[in-house]
């Protein structure tokens, strides 16, 4: 995903281009590898503009959940670590750093995203306390509206319960899950069974197969 600038060109690089710190991005998660990812937030078009290491499984272009008139709610530049719920049900320890303009405008995002479950697997083998301290809720500013994070902790919670990860369920427990779900109303929510079925690895016919048998279930105990 590496970008060259034309030095012939007589055009200067925008300074508002977020993608010029995708070099950063890189460099940050080539060190960290394979344990973190690096997003980095248009804020223009409130979009996804790069994934350095990507292992939440999101797409470049998708929504940022990130509205430019809350930032001046941030009130530091450096917003600082945070936990989150990846969507196998890993914890992440992040950090959001603000990307400004000349006149000190905000115009991005550079969000870290560390995976700490081999810290927490080598605390609980040893008995040793797993480096979180200052870790605390979620900027309401960045992450207000970001359903993805609630559904990844109703996964997570699930896969807890069964002591299974993601890429471990079978068919049977992927018509559970989206039972759960449904029962919860999480299907109110727009855009869920594409983003369900990428997670799963399943298709979205499968997804809506169970949802269908879901919605008949639940149809039939209302009956009785």
């Amino acid at each position: 995903m590496s970008r060259k600038i034309d030095p012939n060109s007589e055009t200067a690089p925008d300074q508002d281009d977020v993608l010029q710190f995708a070099p950063v991005a890189e460099a940050v998660a080539i060190l960290l590898k394979p344990h973190a990812e690096v997003v980095i937030h248009d804020l223009k078009t409130q979009t996804i503009a790069y994934i350095a290491n990507n292992i939440s499984r999101r797409d470049v272009g998708g929504s940022s959940l990130a509205d430019l008139k809350d930032i001046g709610s941030l009130g530091a530049d450096v917003v600082r670590p945070y936990r989150k719920t990846n969507f196998d049900g890993r914890q992440l320890k992040s950090i959001t750093a603000v990307l400004r303009n000349g006149t000190g405008e905000p115009y991005g995002l550079l969000c870290i995203n560390f995976d700490i479950a081999p810290i927490e697997a080598a605390r609980d083998a040893l008995n040793l306390l797993a480096a979180f301290q200052g870790a605390g809720a979620q900027p309401s500013a960045l992450f207000h509206a970001d359903w993805q994070e609630t559904v990844n902790a109703a996964i997570a919670d699930f896969l807890g319960e069964r002591g299974l990860a993601a890429s471990a369920l079978a068919k049977e427990d992927h018509a559970t899950l989206v039972e759960r779900l449904e029962q919860e109303g999480y299907f109110s929510i727009r855009n869920l069974v594409p983003y369900l079925a990428r997670l799963l690895g399943i298709s979205r016919a499968t997804v809506y197969k169970h949802l269908r048998e879901a919605r008949q279930k639940k149809l039939l105990t209302a009956e009785d």
